[in-house]
């Protein structure tokens, strides 16, 4: 059988947590610009991080064979 590969991009922005969930930073996590118009709560909760859906752990199966 032939190793599967894993996603890059995917193994990139996602980690698994020591009980197994998967954390993934917020859409804006760099937050680096224009952010005059977004209140300093907003900016604050762009910081922390997530985790993953479950609606999306499927994908992640596929794209994370080994994790």
């Amino acid at each position: 059988m032939p190793k599967l590969k894993t996603h890059r991009g995917t193994a990139k922005r996602v980690k698994k947590t020591g009980t197994g969930k998967f954390v993934r930073e917020r859409q804006f996590s760099g937050c680096s610009h224009i952010l005059t118009k977004k209140s300093p709560k907003r900016i604050r909760r762009f910081r922390k991080q997530v985790t993953v859906d479950k609606t999306d752990l499927k994908k992640l199966a596929v794209h994370l064979p080994y994790a």
